[in-house]
């Protein structure tokens, strides 16, 4: 899902390498330390329901607006919510399936080419089919999406969320 009511229309098309991390306190430790100033598309998986019960991934747009504003070619894909999804930043969210069910997100590496075209509705990983099926998701450790800020309220939803498809509901699968 992608909505570009708060995005230039000459920030809607954004081919880049992909700059992947796990949670947004990875993208903004790199951030911080000025490792991701350039082109880029910011690749944050392991947020979906499942991998971290959805929590809103409020902390990604202003760094990445920040960039943007340097000149820079930005946009951010992840399985993973963010709440309205109105920034400046072309952003695509809750993609399914997500990376802890083994969604082609999962599979992403650093430096991988991806075109995020929002006028054409368009998410490419550029890929070719055999590479990516080689390639297995290394499974991170997630035991942090259990506590803090609430996420101990996410632990039913996190064991029981069907797939997005399905309407990401613990109750109706």
């Amino acid at each position: 899902m992608v909505k570009v009511s708060a995005v230039k229309p000459e920030h809607r098309v954004v081919r880049a390498q992909a700059v992947v991390v796990n949670d947004q306190q990875e993208l903004l430790a790199l951030f911080n330390d000025g490792k991701i100033n350039k082109d880029m598309i910011a690749v944050v998986r392991y947020q979906g329901p499942r991998a971290n019960g959805m929590p809103e991934l409020h902390k990604l747009t202003p760094p990445l607006a920040v960039l943007q504003d340097q000149g820079f070619k930005v946009a951010l894909v992840t399985d993973g919510r963010m709440s309205g999804a109105s920034g400046k930043v072309p952003a695509a969210i809750h993609l399914s399936p997500e990376a802890l069910a083994d969604g082609p997100i999962a599979r992403v590496h650093d430096g991988d080419w991806i075109t995020l075209d929002c006028e054409r509705g368009v998410l490419e990983l550029e890929v070719d089919a055999a590479t990516l099926a080689s390639r297995t998701a290394a499974l991170p450790d997630l035991t942090h999406n259990a506590h803090g800020t609430g996420r101990e309220l996410f632990g039913l939803f996190r064991a029981n969320a069907s797939t997005a498809e399905a309407g990401a509901s613990p109750l109706f699968s």
